[in-house]
């Protein structure tokens, strides 16, 4: 129990009114984080920076998935906000934007409550047709990385508009969110089954997870592991298992389209096919960052930014698997560290870029979320031989937190060696002055 006696507030902040709003300010910028995806432990220590910048230094923060506490201090007063639906990556933009100026006190309390609380009113800028095209640039780039196969690429572009339709409905609360993952996975499993018992469309299970990427957990599972190994259970426990239960019913979903076509288990192939070579897959991830920059109204000025994170984290994994022949689980610790790394130093080159901006795009070239649908629905199939599939997945996913720790904590490592640098060098610039005045 802290027994220290409470230090001062902000200038201004005694009146009751005054910390009732900065209480409230730092509540909807803890939700609005937690609504981006970012990990419990990370936006605990982003709003306790902020609280300082305004004249609270021993603020208490509290973030689960589902809501989040704030006090302004030990005995204070706490404000509970609901974390209600996630952010489009240009809203968590404006929330990064938020921190920089409330940590570095380039903008007032009031200005940084204004902003947050007209968040959810933001449009998107590509509202309809920026979904649709994002979906076909999204379903083209995965196709070329999950499975390099000129049907599968084909098949993932032509049915992804049905993906996007359904992802609309859901948002519109015509259909319910909790079975989009179900829905999406029949409407896409249903042609895949049937394209693949003519023939034309190789391995149906691989070749079907392109259009549903996007709404594959591999980020929170992942996200709710580096919780894990951070402390804090209660976040962590809870995203591994909302995880696994969407990925439960993306399952469901592909087995009852298999069950409506008669298919066989046999016949759940999931068998990577590489017909379109090495080259093809980088323009792949050049539709991939388009496709984001569309779909989550990314501006475009830093699209560059999300490309060159992409580019880097796939070469990286490409020259442990092919030229190193190393395994998989190696590609993704190597790929998770390069992303998160990568994150974190352009997020300090440009403060008002969030990291996770640059972060969660390389979710869909690491491939939690898809490999473990695959190892799910094999586990539904034939236990006995979707076992090394579980394997390998289990391996991949703890390799991609344990990168993500990694490249994190060389991140803050770097980050904190340059600012002591850059203090160093003002106050010799400093020493220097006051040496030519005497």
């Amino acid at each position: 129990m802290d027994t220290h006696s409470p230090e001062p507030t902000r200038p201004g902040a005694a009146q009751h009114g005054a910390a009732t709003d900065d209480r409230t300010l730092l509540a909807y910028l803890a939700a609005a984080h937690t609504a981006g995806g970012a990990a419990a432990h990370e936006v605990e220590v982003d709003v306790v920076m902020a609280a300082r910048g305004i004249g609270y230094p021993r603020a208490q923060v509290r973030s689960d998935p589902n809501g989040v506490w704030v006090a302004l201090g030990p005995g204070e007063p706490a404000t509970y906000e609901n974390v209600e639906g996630g952010l489009r990556l240009d809203q968590s933009l404006r929330v990064a934007a938020v921190q920089h100026g409330l940590s570095t006190g380039g903008m007032t309390p009031a200005a940084a409550l204004a902003a947050l609380s007209a968040l959810r009113t933001q449009r998107p800028r590509f509202p309809v047709l920026g979904m649709y095209l994002g979906g076909f640039a999204i379903s083209f780039g995965i196709a070329t990385l999950l499975q390099p196969s000129w049907h599968a690429v084909i098949f993932a572009t032509a049915v992804s508009p049905v993906v996007v339709a359904l992802m609309r409905l859901a948002g519109r609360g015509a259909i319910p969110s909790a079975v989009l993952p179900l829905l999406a996975s029949f409407a896409v499993a249903v042609p895949a089954f049937w394209l693949a018992r003519t023939g034309w469309l190789p391995s149906p299970l691989r070749s079907l997870l392109p259009p549903v990427a996007v709404l594959l957990p591999g980020a929170l599972i992942v996200t709710g592991l580096s919780e894990l190994v951070a402390g804090k259970m209660t976040a962590g426990a809870s995203r591994l298992m909302y995880g696994s239960t969407v990925l439960l019913m993306f399952a469901v979903g592909i087995a009852a389209a298999a069950a409506l076509l008669g298919v066989p288990p046999s016949e759940w192939t999931a068998t990577r096919v590489d017909e379109i070579g090495p080259v093809l897959p980088f323009a792949g991830i050049a539709l991939l960052s388009l496709g984001i920059c569309l779909q989550e109204s990314v501006p475009w000025r830093i699209a560059g930014l999300v490309f060159v994170v992409l580019t880097l984290t796939y070469i990286a994994q490409w020259v442990v698997l092919v030229v190193a022949a190393g395994p998989t689980w190696a590609a993704m610790l190597v790929g998770s560290i390069v992303a998160s790394l990568l994150s974190w130093l352009a997020a300090a080159w440009r403060p008002t870029v969030p990291r996770l901006v640059l972060f969660l795009p390389s979710f869909w070239l690491l491939v939690p979320g898809s490999l473990g649908l695959l190892s799910m629905a094999r586990l539904g199939v034939d236990p006995r031989d979707s076992w090394a599939l579980v394997t390998t997945t289990t391996a991949a996913v703890v390799a991609i937190a344990v990168g993500l720790i990694v490249g994190t904590s060389t991140a803050r490592g770097l980050t904190r060696l340059g600012a002591r640098r850059h203090v160093e060098r003002l106050r010799a610039a400093r020493a220097r002055r006051h040496a030519a005045a005497s």
